[in-house]
């Protein structure tokens, strides 16, 4: 399939570098002339222009950092421009409002669309192992999945327009809280004078067990490695959590859902991202 990728930062770049490894034609477009240089590397053709990146192609996969960008895109540089039919795939994380408007001009102009934000951060970009959380109908789905299936370990159909963007936030904001509680539980244990390797090696086979804890543990030197292993560089940055908890919170006003750990959870993640935004969102244990 021909296929347009836009937006190829930290994480596109290595899911457009995917599509070319599972035999897709891909063109590329970004505003980073490094990420230009990379995808071409990668096997990508690469173009200056957006609107020219999604000319003749079958389907379209954008991976924008927010809501105003990609509602941008799509009514500049995608709809009417790339062929009436093609398949449009946003991958970014964004508000589910926005989601619902751009879907609905998409398919008042003949293509068929899905919002499909992922899960697994930089390293499950690269690796092909992303979990995609699909929201469109049945037919755009359909059509999607080919493209998903190249970059991701798991493909789910959430629901209708929009519903990608619901899992996508309630799960991140399910993260967050567990992240802060498992931190608050091992410095706890730490400040009792508990071995931390004990206490993982305890908690984590009885009902302490949690992904945060199990599989990310945010001390360094115990548990499984993860960035806390790295000066909490690299996986999921903290400034990113807080955008999706923002989200979160947003939607939970717009539904009267009740979220009082959700919303402290974003209040914590806000005073810690004052001054360290690009560390994983497990360094919040260095706030404990």
């Amino acid at each position: 399939m021909k296929i347009a990728f836009i937006g190829l930062g930290n994480m596109g770049g290595g899911m457009a570098a995917n599509l070319v490894k599972a035999g897709h034609e891909v063109s590329a477009f970004d505003l980073s002339e490094e990420a230009l240089a990379t995808a071409g590397d990668n096997g990508c053709t690469t173009f200056t222009d957006a609107a020219e990146a999604v000319r003749g192609v079958e389907g379209v996969v954008t991976m924008l950092p927010n809501g105003a960008i990609v509602k941008s895109v799509y009514t500049d540089s995608v709809i009417g421009k790339a062929p009436e039919g093609a398949v449009l795939l946003d991958c970014s994380t964004i508000d589910v409002a926005t989601a619902k408007e751009i879907n609905a001009k998409a398919e008042a102009a003949g293509y068929d669309m899905v919002d499909a934000p992922v899960s697994g951060g930089i390293a499950a970009a690269n690796g092909g192992t992303l979990t995609f959380m699909v929201g469109g109908t049945e037919k755009a789905f359909a059509r999607a999945e080919e493209v998903l299936n190249a970059m991701g370990k798991a493909v789910i159909h959430a629901g209708d327009a929009g519903a990608g963007q619901t899992a996508k936030i309630c799960n991140n904001m399910l993260l967050a809280i567990s992240m802060i509680g498992t931190a608050e539980a091992m410095k706890m244990a730490e400040k009792l004078g508990l071995d931390p390797q004990k206490f993982y090696e305890i908690s984590s086979q009885s009902s302490g067990y949690c992904w945060s804890l199990n599989a990310y543990t945010p001390l360094p030197g115990v548990g499984v490695e993860s960035p806390a292993d790295n000066g909490y560089q690299g996986g999921f940055a903290t400034g990113l959590m807080l955008k999706d908890l923002k989200l979160a919170m947003e939607a939970a006003q717009t539904a009267d859902a009740s979220t009082p750990l959700g919303r402290h959870a974003k209040e914590l993640y806000e005073q810690f991202a004052e001054d360290n935004a690009g560390l994983d969102f497990s360094a919040i244990i260095k706030s404990l």
